[in-house]
């Protein structure tokens, strides 16, 4: 279950650029596109943050001891590595609007205030624009672009990325034992964080297999699909009927992060879906502990703009919540991308990156 990119297959055959990233915060920027703007009235106060070198749980943590807040009642929509200059937004009761002055942690710049009617909620948010600066892949910027769109057009593995997966890629190991009533862990946060990462493990095993089938771009009978314009879901019945759709970019697959109220894929999804749970000897009844969830195999990067430098490139694109840009760098790039750089302080941030 240890996190390797060479284990998850590639959607396409374009040369990689090669390259480096994250030489310095500024090479790696994230900026959350907010589901809705604060109105400018009601009981929360809501703050447009700029982070560099932090997480935002370290920023809430912070929020909290210097304002005297408690840590239930800040909101955020999604979390940010620390490894990159992000911007997002949290929300705070109102009444703690008249202490902000007092707040000030380096690194931390408030860009914005504002009053709306309602807490911040995890996932009140449409996704993140990324701005990635790659060196030492002088004279790709070319091929950068080919790639990007042949991406935009056909779609990009949602691969979980080496964030979900821990220092050395090895959360899934313990969220194994987890499941499996093995593990001494305590906390239900870790413990929750650490399953997370098996759902994970499978998902990744799930898209790769279609990618290796090549059907990717099509459907199963029994997938259950979702419309990109509406987010409806669906049986799959006819699967000769709906790939059109799918080849089209309207409808893609979805697979299965397993959990009590999840029903696993029938027919023939469901017979590749279980060779995924297979690769590591599990059965949907192991993440009995886990609500679950359903995620698209794919997504289509949009805004997509590359720059051309001496030493490299930098390119910009805009992803749906809950994906990573690792996954569309990877794709670009051809490497391990960012397996280096996660930390044991590396959050859950699976609509980060």
């Amino acid at each position: 279950m240890t996190f390797d990119w060479a284990a998850l297959r590639e959607s396409t055959a374009l040369p990689g650029t090669g390259g480096v990233l994250r030489q310095s915060p500024e090479d790696f920027r994230v900026e959350e596109v907010p589901a809705y703007l604060p109105s400018g009235e009601g009981d929360f106060v809501y703050l447009s943050l700029e982070k560099t070198g932090h997480t935002t749980a370290h920023v809430v943590r912070e929020l909290c001891a210097q304002l005297g807040v408690r840590d239930r009642d800040v909101g955020v929509a999604g979390l940010k590595d620390r490894h990159a200059v992000t911007t997002q937004w949290l929300s705070l009761p109102a009444k703690y609007e008249a202490r902000l002055g007092d707040f000030a942690l380096p690194g931390v710049r408030v860009l914005q205030v504002a009053r709306h009617t309602n807490k911040l909620g995890l996932g009140h948010l449409h996704g993140n624009r990324f701005t990635v600066r790659v060196r030492g892949a002088a004279g790709m910027a070319a091929q950068a672009s080919e790639t990007l769109a042949h991406l935009a057009a056909a779609g990009v593995p949602n691969y979980f990325g080496p964030q979900r997966f821990g220092l050395g890629g090895v959360n899934a190991e313990e969220g194994l034992r987890v499941l499996r009533g093995e593990s001494s862990l305590r906390d239900p946060r870790v413990r929750r964080f650490l399953t997370s990462s098996v759902q994970s493990a499978v998902f990744n095993a799930f898209v790769s297999l279609r990618l290796e089938r090549g059907v990717f771009d099509r459907l199963l009978a029994g997938d259950m699909a979702k419309k990109h314009d509406t987010g409806g879901v669906f049986l799959v019945e006819d699967a000769e009927v709906e790939t059109p759709r799918a080849q089209r970019g309207e409808v893609s697959a979805t697979g299965t992060l397993f959990g009590r109220k999840i029903k696993p894929l029938t027919a023939e999804a469901g017979a590749l879906e279980a060779e995924a749970l297979a690769l590591f000897g599990l059965t949907p009844q192991v993440f009995a502990s886990r609500k679950g969830d359903r995620r698209l195999v794919r997504v289509f990067p949009t805004g997509i703009e590359v720059q051309a430098h001496d030493d490299g490139y930098t390119l910009a694109f805009t992803l749906p919540k809950g994906s990573f840009a690792t996954s569309v760098l990877r794709e670009v790039m051809k490497t391990g991308v960012d397996v280096a750089t996660v930390t044991p302080d590396s959050e859950d941030a699976e609509d980060d990156e």
